[in-house]
């Protein structure tokens, strides 16, 4: 098979502009800084133009300040879900136990464990390819990556210890899946998108499990639309958690903590 012809800075740019990204300076800019070799930085354009998201080009995505790993056919972490990373830390400071379910690349167990230092990670995800990437991303902290459906992945030994609990869980309402972004409908798992009829199916199992995982005090977080967001706080409400909805303007990020009295 022949060669890809080897790209100067500028063509790459005129390339990745024409493809219709619209940061293509900023894009070329990362394939250079990544790729290994001339003839590597083409053959990343080519993927890129051919509509490949950025991060699994590059494979890596910028999360809080770290290079989280991101394989081809992983959920790539989303700027705005450092919010709930913020979150998390300013309801919990001093957690020594986190959990991640649906964790996709292990993006917020990593952040979480590197802002709260020594702490134990344990993550959870049903796709293989996800629980892969995350125990890449979660070694540097010692944390694990198990595969399974939710709470059926996890030790029971965590049971009633959990300070932190996030969940960013799918919660894309079925009907709307076909008009996401292409990068993210044809490249992304559905699984990781799909929430079901109301974009809730998740959400709710997750709340309805969280009291027999969390210490006394701990915390459950989960990211979820404005629309979503009052059925959302229901579903936590009625698991038994005294819960807040959290909104960022800047990042348009609404997450719902539902805490575990205390005792």
């Amino acid at each position: 098979m022949a060669s890809l012809p080897v790209l100067s800075p500028s063509a790459m740019v005129s390339a990745l502009r024409s493809a219709g990204c619209v940061f293509a300076e900023d894009e070329a800019e990362l394939i250079l800084a990544t790729a290994g070799s001339p003839e590597e930085a083409a053959a990343m354009v080519d993927r890129r133009t051919a509509g490949l998201p950025l991060e699994h080009v590059l494979g890596w995505a910028r999360f809080r300040g770290l290079r989280i790993a991101v394989e081809p056919g992983v959920f790539v972490p989303r700027r705005r879900t450092e919010f709930l990373v913020d979150t998390a830390l300013a309801q919990a400071p001093g957690a020594t136990l986190v959990v991640d379910l649906c964790c996709g690349s292990g993006a917020l167990g990593a952040a979480l464990a590197a802002a709260l230092g020594a702490v134990e990670v344990h993550a959870a995800d049903i796709d293989p390819a996800a629980v892969r990437c995350a125990r890449r991303n979660l070694a540097p902290y010692g944390g694990r990556a198990h595969a399974g459906d939710l709470y059926d992945a996890l030790p029971d030994a965590l049971r009633g210890r959990v300070g932190i609990l996030t969940a960013n869980v799918p919660y894309v309402p079925t009907s709307q899946v076909p008009l996401l972004p292409a990068e993210a409908r044809d490249h992304e798992p559905a699984v990781a998108l799909d929430g079901g009829a109301d974009g809730l199916d998740v959400l709710r199992r997750v709340a309805d499990g969280a009291a027999g995982w969390l210490a006394p005090g701990g915390c459950l977080l989960s990211e979820t639309s404005e629309h979503q967001a009052p059925a959302a706080v229901a579903a936590f409400e009625r698991a038994g958690l005294t819960t807040r909805l959290t909104v960022s303007e800047k990042w348009d990020a609404h997450v719902v903590t539902g805490v575990l009295a205390p005792g």
